[in-house]
């Protein structure tokens, strides 16, 4: 009677809670591409025409929705550092961030050390997490970033779409996209009567001021 009650509760919340990663666009990711994937040498940083801004907490966010059959999470970081260097045209820029994960916050306490722990990002073992754009292509009315993510020492060529704004005084850049946890080797996969479900969506807000 006890398996008939969890296996009806299970039924009944998978088809009550919605999907999170499932309604936002999937990031594409490269075959072939692992731990040993080689990073793109930067060319843009070094010119005179280039402009360097830098990414921190104070202008940035990175945040994340993960979710289980019941219901879903939100989460972020609030330690990275990175920097765009801004180039003309900006498709011709570069993007370079990385995150210390053990900065991890979501929003239930208990969670937070969970998803610390080796069943999730395992951040002693894996205390930063990077990206690194080699492309950044107009596609449409916005932008396609691709470049490298390594996350839970996994690195896969990623790309996602952005919008991206550049003005006088600013530069602003925001994406929402999903990615699949197991393509990084994050497997765990929670009860068996409340299942993690793979997509996890990634929300990016860049604010960056120009200097002078």
């Amino acid at each position: 009677m006890r398996t008939a009650f969890v296996f009806a509760l299970f039924i009944f919340a998978a088809a009550g809670c919605k999907d999170p990663g499932a309604e936002v666009t999937p990031a594409t990711v490269e075959t072939g591409t692992d731990t040993k994937a080689e990073r793109a040498p930067r060319t843009v940083e070094d010119s005179p025409t280039s402009t360097v801004l830098a990414i921190n907490p104070s202008n940035s966010k990175i945040q994340f929705v993960g979710a289980k059959v019941t219901r879903s999470h939100d989460g972020g970081f609030t330690d990275f550092a990175g920097k765009v260097a801004l180039a003309e045209p900006v498709e011709s820029s570069e993007i370079d961030i990385t995150i210390q994960t053990a900065s991890l916050y979501a929003d239930e306490e208990k969670l937070t050390k969970h998803l610390k722990s080796p069943d999730f990002f395992d951040v002693e073992k894996f205390p930063t997490a990077t990206f690194r754009s080699t492309e950044i292509k107009k596609e449409g009315d916005g932008h396609k970033i691709t470049g490298d993510l390594t996350l839970h020492g996994v690195t896969k060529r990623v790309s996602f779409p952005a919008t991206i704004k550049v003005a006088d005084g600013a530069v602003n850049a925001n994406a929402e996209f999903s990615i699949n946890r197991q393509d990084f080797g994050i497997s765990y996969p929670g009860m068996p009567d409340d299942l993690i479900r793979d997509l996890v969506v990634i929300k990016l807000a860049l604010d960056l001021l120009r200097q002078g």
